[in-house]
């Protein structure tokens, strides 16, 4: 990059084409500040840092846009700072419906805008730092006592209301098995009416 910034150093330019050069990653302190076209095609570039994603969003470059087409982009959690930058401002990269994952495996060839990254364990959102997963799972414990607590409660207050019903429970229990017994009886009585020879025979 020293040669780069050397050369850069001082010029201004609008559009800076920088294609077909193998770059693996963006020469941020070698632009010329007012530059509005960068076009970084078919270099080497797997994703953008979020300190270079920081410098594109800095005053000088603010209005600036990058041409990533034929780049080996590698679509695992890294890649989830530049894919927010672009969908924040979806202009910054025009030909974005043409990019294409290299990596990991089970992504290649499908479109950058839409890789499957929850497959690769990244979730919804953007990669988690150590401590951050450390207090989501913090929180997900909180949540599964707080689950539980709920409904032991909820279980102690079923048992209180049948506790303090125990009388009405008793007296309905008591009525249905005397409803089953007359049920049964009459059963029972046109049973034997039905099977007595002397009715059979008249």
């Amino acid at each position: 990059e020293e040669p780069l910034a050397g050369a850069l150093r001082n010029l201004s330019l609008r559009r800076l084409e920088l294609a077909g050069n193998e770059l693996r990653e963006l020469p941020g302190a070698a632009l010329p500040d007012g530059l509005e076209e960068l076009d970084l095609r078919n270099n080497s570039l797997q994703g953008l840092s979020p300190e270079e994603l920081a410098r594109l969003d800095s005053a000088p470059l603010g209005r600036l846009q990058l041409y990533l087409d034929a780049n080996p982009l590698r679509c695992d959690c890294a890649l989830r700072p530049l894919l927010d930058w672009m969908r924040n401002a979806s202009w910054r990269v025009p030909d974005a419906h043409s990019l294409r994952c290299a990596a990991p495996r089970e992504v290649s060839g499908t479109e950058e805008l839409h890789p499957r990254l929850e497959q690769l364990g990244c979730g919804a959102g953007r990669e988690l730092r150590p401590e951050e997963a450390g207090e989501q799972e913090e929180l997900e414990t909180a949540s599964y006592v707080f689950f539980g607590i709920v409904l032991a409660l909820i279980g102690v207050i079923f048992l209180m209301v049948l506790y303090l019903n125990r009388r009405g429970i008793k007296r309905w229990l008591n009525n249905l098995r005397e409803a089953c017994r007359d049920q049964m009886e009459g059963y029972h009585y046109r049973y034997e009416q039905d099977t007595d020879p002397r009715r059979a025979s008249a």
